[in-house]
């Protein structure tokens, strides 16, 4: 993949995650304010949190990164790709349906493992209930995930970029039908989400089908290369388990805290929609396109992609980052202050979101350095790393908690987050496509930071001029949108003009994808 179609690769996955995340904005912003910080919200966001939880664990953080590879290759070489895929496939659907059965049996056990401080109240009955029925999410939305896998590495990306935004979609309109109909609002929203993980699987089904990779279920068949997945995907499914200890660990000591599972659900939704747009997006294009290059011996290729990809991630992320941190009370105060959100718990909200924003680049970085790992079949030194993390995590979650409260977990999240980074690209060193900061790269990164800074310095000094507009009801919406202009405008202005970022290279590729 030329350097151009990768940026135009990154650029059409980021902008479907972001439609997608922003209709999380809007259906995060109705809980909010229908819910507050309440007992059926936390109930919600722990049920919901348990398939999702699973999802990265067998799909997404785990399966794919071994699956991905193997496909890449086979496509390469001209194996039986679709008989790999399908078998796959079925043998990923017959572990999920196990799976599904003997979680509705344990959900008791699952949900005091997510929240044991729910035990003493109403919200653990609440959140038992809620857990069964969103549960079967988990089948759906982890062969969509491999069936999105298949469409990336063979260089389709809508579809499975576009399925997520579904998701939203579906969960906003549950919500809108139960307030007209004076429903229960939990019952409906709960409802939707394994009714979203149906559509969203059928949505990347029949784009995989057209693209000749009609899979259909059979009874799996244990085949040498099924053997040789399971060997690579166990390492990475223990590593995204150890990423899921660490979300563990995050809500089990916010369930301590009243309301604060909301707060740091919501100050995680903020951080997600630069994390999603861009890391997901370098994922999902670059361990296909470092697979390939590895498969046909193109290290200098795979170099020089690695090389892109890090410049994409730090000219989109640490702008956003910046605003998060200098920014956080009038953004988290306009989007969520209101109905049952009061201004206390914005106040709490904006208190996390700043804290997670400062571990912003290193959780997207993660993202280019892992494919690395994972290209070359290498799934245990990421396990092995997170381990560390894990530990990291641990400590200061819960040795924190009672000095600082819940804040304690997402200054443990961000933390760790950085510690992983040092760790993988210490163990990339002694790759032949390690990072190695080329000359464009250097020359770019220190400018880039430069614009950082300017656009740190115009957002402060907005805020100022803008003064309790910001918080003013009936206005606040208006002067938001300003400050966030005067961030785009002074931060791209300055990157541009300081060479930083040639906006011309963006435009052709978002023209080259257009025509392909």
């Amino acid at each position: 993949m030329k350097p151009i179609r990768l940026m135009a690769g990154f650029l059409t996955v980021g902008f479907w995650t972001l439609m997608s995340r922003v209709l999380g904005f809007v259906r995060d912003i109705v809980i909010a304010a229908r819910l507050g910080d309440g007992p059926v919200a936390e109930a919600f966001l722990i049920a919901f949190s348990l398939p999702n939880m699973f999802r990265r664990f067998f799909a997404e953080g785990a399966f794919n990164m071994a699956f991905v590879p193997m496909f890449s290759k086979k496509l390469e070489t001209e194996e039986d790709a679709k008989a790999f895929a399908r078998d796959a496939f079925n043998g990923l659907a017959s572990v999920l349906i196990v799976f599904t059965l003997l979680a509705q049996l344990a959900m008791p056990w699952l949900v005091l493992a997510m929240a044991s401080g729910f035990a003493a109240d109403d919200r653990f009955g609440m959140a038992v209930h809620f857990g069964r029925i969103a549960f079967p999410y988990i089948l759906f939305i982890s062969l969509a995930a491999l069936l999105s896998g298949v469409l990336n590495a063979t260089g389709r990306f809508v579809a499975a970029a576009a399925a997520p935004v579904l998701l939203n979609v579906i969960l906003v309109s549950a919500m809108f039908l139960a307030e007209t109909t004076g429903s229960d609002f939990g019952t409906f929203l709960i409802w939707a989400v394994p009714v979203a993980g149906i559509v969203q699987f059928a949505l990347v089904w029949w784009a995989a089908a057209k693209a000749g990779f009609q899979l259909l279920p059979a009874k799996p068949r244990v085949t040498p290369e099924m053997k040789r997945l399971a060997r690579i995907a166990a390492p990475a499914m223990l590593a995204g388990g150890v990423v899921q200890v660490n979300l563990l660990v995050g809500r089990q000591v916010a369930s301590y805290f009243e309301g604060a599972i909301q707060y740091l659900n919501l100050a995680d939704r903020l951080y997600q929609l630069p994390l999603g747009v861009v890391a997901i997006a370098i994922g999902v294009v670059l361990l296909p396109d470092l697979s390939r290059r590895l498969a046909a011996g193109d290290t200098d290729g795979g170099r020089n992609a690695l090389n892109r990809a890090t410049e994409f991630a730090l000219l989109l992320t640490l702008p956003a980052a910046a605003a998060l941190i200098v920014i956080a009370d009038p953004i988290v105060s306009v989007l969520y202050q209101r109905g049952a959100f009061s201004q206390e718990a914005a106040a709490r909200t904006a208190q996390v979101t700043a804290i997670y924003g400062a571990g912003l680049p290193a959780f997207v970085l993660q993202k280019v350095l892992q494919p690395l790992y994972f290209a070359r079949h290498d799934t245990r030194s990421p396990f092995n790393f997170a381990l560390v993390a894990m530990v990291l995590n641990a400590l200061i979650a819960i040795g924190g908690a009672p000095l600082i409260g819940f804040q304690a977990a997402a200054w443990a999240t961000t933390i760790a987050g950085w510690a992983m980074v040092a760790l993988l690209w210490r163990g990339s060193r002694g790759m032949g496509t390690a990072v190695k900061p080329d000359t464009r790269l250097r020359s770019r990164a220190w400018r880039i930071l430069a614009a950082c800074a300017i656009m740190s310095a115009c957002l402060v000094a907005a805020e100022w001029v803008l003064g309790d507009s910001l918080y003013r009801s009936g206005v606040r919406y208006g002067a938001l949108a300003i400050l966030v202009g005067v961030g785009i405008v002074s931060y791209f202005a300055t990157a541009q003009a300081i060479g930083a970022t040639q906006l011309g290279e963006i435009r052709r590729a978002m023209q080259r994808r257009s025509t392909t």
